[in-house]
């Protein structure tokens, strides 16, 4: 059985895209951001409580406040591409929830009320629609180079505050030279599936 999606889009989404290490100058525009959000937004999540948050470093005082917590390695990467976005997990996502889920506000209290409770619920799920903006941000002709190398609690104190945890740091742009390492084998079907 064949896909129903186009071996191209295929291809820009998943089997050709890869994590980008160098990018060109050109700018990310807020117009793009806004057109890859309005289509990763609608990824689901448990009681549809889309805890991701996204915070745009385009200052060049912020990517300097930014690059002083990324791991060595990564920093040469922050610095230079066109956008980077610092993606968390509001751990007061639940706040939301009665517009989110209006056909069971009381989720919010009945669900929710417990910090440590929001905190893994937000992880998860946050963590998933992490994985939605990189294919969206693919989806929209660009390159995304996620990393979680770099200091968390530092970032935090830094641009977010106490309800927010980081989950990673993502640099977007288009491809600079030599973006790209060698594609890493990946596991075959046999070798995670497994039917009961």
């Amino acid at each position: 059985m064949s896909l129903a999606l186009d071996p191209a889009a295929q291809d820009l989404l998943f089997r050709e895209a890869r994590t980008a290490n160098t990018f060109t100058d050109e700018p990310v525009t807020d117009e793009q951001v806004r057109a890859i959000y309005d289509l990763v937004k609608y990824g689901p999540t448990a009681f549809n409580q889309s805890p991701l948050r996204v915070t745009l470093v385009r200052s060049s005082e912020a990517r300097e406040r930014l690059v002083a917590h990324m791991a060595e390695g990564n920093r040469p990467k922050t610095a230079s591409a066109p956008l980077v976005a610092i993606l968390s997990a509001d751990n007061e996502f639940h706040e939301e929830l009665p517009q989110l889920f209006p056909h069971f506000p009381q989720a919010k209290d009945a669900f929710f009320s417990e910090r440590p409770v929001r905190e893994g619920a937000a992880a998860v799920n946050a963590a998933l629609q992490a994985a939605y903006f990189i294919v969206g941000v693919r989806a929209a002709g660009l390159a995304a180079g996620p990393m979680t190398g770099f200091d968390f609690e530092g970032v935090r104190k830094e641009f977010l505050d106490d309800d927010h945890t980081p989950l990673m740091v993502v640099n977007i742009g288009r491809p600079g030279p030599d973006a790209w390492f060698p594609r890493s084998p990946r596991l075959e079907y046999e070798q995670v599936v497994t039917t009961v």
